[in-house]
């Protein structure tokens, strides 16, 4: 079984740092690839594109504007914003070759508003070639999210019935909301494109004070099918550097 490819991401990694850095720490700490939230839509593409060429560093994916409401593709009357945030993250993510496109839902508490979302999932599949996630946010994280449970993003998905159309298998909010993480892949495994991991419950680096088995897990998830990098979204309890032995700890696993 091949050997596990971590993802860096620096939405929540070196976040003392610029966004240019981030990627230069990335390449510098030896992971394989990067994502990252909506930070590229701000910056110059330019440098960007220059940086990534340099380091020989893959992006994964990256989101569309996240702003006060964690997206708005969900929340009623936004659907203008929406499509025009979805058109800005397509663009930047054809820029830097990223590989997928993640459309936020929005905190829309009761009131969400799943035909204007699914509106908005069908904009950005029709406008762009990339991949579009959708990801089940646990309440524990945010609690006024629209998009909890991973059964209904897999509803969402189906429904749709789009091949470009995936779900992000984050281990942390799977295990948070609806748990348990290794049973919840298996059975969503073909909708799933990209996968996240972190410990539980306090999410900083994985495996560490961690009730998830992630090493385990990972190579279950491998037998099943997935053959993406895996994203590093986690809280570093110190510095990056300083926590990365985790890596290497799993990396072990593989050849035990």
């Amino acid at each position: 079984m091949r050997l596990p490819r971590f993802s860096a991401n620096i939405g929540f990694l070196w976040k003392e740092l610029s966004f240019p850095d981030r990627l230069r720490a990335a390449a510098a700490a030896g992971f394989d690839a990067v994502e990252f939230h909506d930070e590229a839509q701000s910056s110059d593409l330019g440098q960007i594109s220059d940086i990534l060429a340099e380091t020989g560093l893959p992006v994964c994916g990256l989101n569309v504007r996240m702003g006060e409401t964690a997206g708005c593709a969900a929340i009623s009357g936004h659907e203008t914003r929406a499509r025009r945030d979805v058109d800005a993250a397509l663009k930047t993510a054809q820029a830097l070759r990223a590989k997928a496109v993640h459309v936020l839902a929005g905190r829309t508490g009761a009131d969400g508003d799943r035909a204007a979302y699914i509106k908005v999932l069908r904009h950005a599949l029709d406008n762009g070639d990339r991949m579009i996630l959708i990801e089940p946010i646990c309440r524990a994280a945010i609690d006024d999210y629209f998009l909890h449970d991973i059964g209904m993003a897999a509803e969402i998905v189906q429904e749709i019935g789009s091949p470009r159309l995936k779900i992000m298998f984050d281990c942390f909010h799977v295990e948070m909301e609806t748990g348990p993480a290794g049973a919840m892949f298996q059975k969503y495994a073909n909708h799933v494109g990209h996968v996240q991991i972190a410990s539980v419950p306090g999410r900083n680096e994985p495996g560490v004070e961690d009730r998830l088995d992630l090493p385990l897990l990972l190579r279950q998830m491998q037998a099943a099918g997935y053959v993406g990098a895996f994203g590093c979204e986690y809280r570093p309890r110190t510095s990056v550097e300083s926590g990365l032995g985790w890596r290497e700890s799993f990396r072990g696993a593989w050849n035990a």
